[in-house]
């Protein structure tokens, strides 16, 4: 079964970001079969400046070990945090190597958004992960009722992911 980790890129523990992720987790999960776990930054912040600390090594390579992981952050300085940032910098090139990712950003205003995909995108590809669709775009003002972009997000980007999450054939020989 295809495992998905949620990496919580907020620094604040029970945040809207968190609330939000839980959602778009359950509802992926069950578009694309995956067991689910969840990577709370916020309760990792005090150990993720030892490069060589067990919390943050298990973390990071939990999400390593991932197919799929959304990585959920909200807009701070037009990019993503400085947490989620400091997580991520704990992995060599190619750290992310075999997983696809899903950016999860959450912003106050709209402008701020394409700029985040672009930043975190980089990132990730940086990284080696596979980065296959746009990430999902929640303004603050949707965190009420977020159903409605989460759907469209989802009808124009799972079938992409399922490809993506498919084992790959093995080569027959020629």
């Amino acid at each position: 079964m295809t495992r998905l980790t949620a990496v919580i890129g907020n620094p604040r523990e029970g945040s809207r970001t968190h609330r939000l992720t839980a959602t778009v987790v359950d509802k992926l999960a069950s578009a694309v079969g995956a067991e689910t776990e969840v990577v709370d930054l916020a309760a990792l912040a005090p150990v993720l400046l030892d490069p060589y600390g067990e919390q943050a090594t298990r973390a990071r390579e939990q999400v390593a070990g991932s197919d799929l992981v959304v990585l959920a952050t909200p807009v701070y300085k037009a990019t993503y945090t400085g947490l989620l940032k400091l997580f991520l910098d704990g992995y060599g090139t190619d750290g992310l190597a075999g997983t696809t990712a899903v950016g999860l950003i959450v912003s106050a205003a709209p402008h701020h958004l394409l700029s985040t995909d672009i930043h975190l995108r980089s990132l990730l590809v940086e990284l080696g992960a596979s980065v296959p669709t746009r990430s999902l775009q929640v303004l603050e003002s949707q965190l009420e009722e977020p159903e409605a972009v989460l759907e469209a997000w989802l009808a124009a980007h799972v079938a992409t992911l399922r490809r993506a999450l498919a084992p790959v054939a093995e080569e027959v020989p020629a």
